[in-house]
């Protein structure tokens, strides 16, 4: 190969470099942009439309009928459901604590009693027991229903798996509740 076709190889590899930054530079003065001073846009919304829908959200929580709730769940969803939960709790007999307390027993239990298990602060003082209602908000969303847990577990959003895990901890237990 001689020195020509090598200088035309060149050549031709800038004129297309030229041509792609001539057409990026050109679309740029043809389809100008002018690009806010802030990025994002304002969302303008009216603070008394949030305070109503959070105010009616929370008496919906507050008057849910357990027992038709309960009548939703099925032990063999609750088994399965329970899987995400297995992961920190064991709920075997005389399962020892992992990353969250064993939950053998824990429907009927007072809250945070668990002897060789170090709860959070807001837990441990909460006072209550593990009734279905409690299980019920709690396992919604652990950190909004008690303020101050370090669970930190989303939550499960559907009623039916809710009610399923419920009755699948109620059922490994020496006595189980009865269902409301």
């Amino acid at each position: 190969m001689d020195s020509f076709e090598i200088n035309k190889i060149v050549a031709a590899v800038l004129m297309v470099a030229l041509i792609i930054i001539g057409i990026g530079k050109l679309s740029d003065v043809i389809f100008h942009v002018e690009k806010p001073k802030t990025p994002g846009y304002a969302v303008e919304v009216e603070q008394a439309v949030a305070t109503s829908t959070e105010a009616t959200s929370v008496t919906t929580e507050e008057k849910i009928d357990i027992a038709a709730l309960m009548a939703m769940g099925d032990l063999a969803t609750g088994e399965k459901v329970f899987k995400k939960c297995s992961a920190c709790h064991s709920i075997v007999k005389g399962g020892k604590n992992n990353i969250g307390p064993a939950l053998y027993n824990v429907v009927g239990r007072k809250i945070g009693a668990v002897s060789d298990y170090k709860y959070s602060k807001a837990l441990s003082e909460y006072g209550k027991e593990w009734t279905f209602e409690e299980l019920n908000g709690y396992l919604i969303k652990p950190a909004k229903w008690i303020k101050g847990t370090k669970m930190a577990f989303a939550g499960l959003r559907k009623e039916t798996d809710r009610a399923s895990v419920i009755l699948y901890l109620n059922q490994n237990s020496d006595n189980p509740l009865p269902l409301p």
